[in-house]
């Protein structure tokens, strides 16, 4: 049971993203959980308005049943097997975190500081981050998810060049804007 209930070692994860790519590629099908978004809203009935919608979204139920698994495995993870532990980052980081302000740094799993008050700066901030992440997520044509498994797995130049646009994107958050934020 202490397998189960304990944090796995990242070749475990890597091991099975691989094998579930694997699979993915002689099924052709590709794999990002953004795409559920447009499937959702193609469900709903937004291709009677807009063309981007309708499609035949019966031929995505897989990622569907993906999306839906995943979020009742992290449910469960975060529920039942969880130890509540805490990753393990740098001193180094650690204290240029609490110099900023976020003095659950390194002793909870998410900033208590960001997501336990609601206040309007908090919300904001998160308001303002959920409609950059959705906008750029349509914009690169995917999540980080999509690209840079799926799209990097079928050698795909557009993964690629989005996969180095998130990574550019998120260093300049972190090293230049985090800092004038908090």
């Amino acid at each position: 049971m202490e397998i189960i209930l304990g944090p796995w070692p990242w070749y475990v994860g890597g091991a099975l993203v691989a094998l579930i790519m694997i699979a993915l590629v002689f099924l052709g099908k590709s794999f990002g959980f953004s795409s559920n978004f447009r499937n959702i809203c193609s469900m709903m009935g937004a291709g009677k308005s807009c063309s981007f919608f309708d499609f035949n979204w019966k031929s995505q139920r897989w990622n569907l049943l993906f999306l839906v698994g995943a979020v009742i495995g992290g449910l469960l993870a975060a529920n039942f097997l969880s130890t509540n532990q805490v990753p393990a980052i740098s001193e180094e980081t650690v204290a240029q975190l609490k110099s900023m302000g976020f003095e659950s740094a390194g002793a909870a799993f998410a900033p208590t500081e960001l997501f336990g008050k609601l206040s309007i700066k908090n919300v904001l901030i998160l308001a303002v981050a959920g409609l950059l992440i959705g906008f750029g997520t349509r914009y690169a044509g995917g999540c980080t998810s999509g690209h840079a498994i799926s799209g990097l797995s079928n050698l795909q130049w557009p993964s690629l060049v989005a996969v180095i646009g998130f990574f550019i994107g998120g260093l300049t958050m972190v090293h230049v804007l985090f800092p004038l934020i908090f």
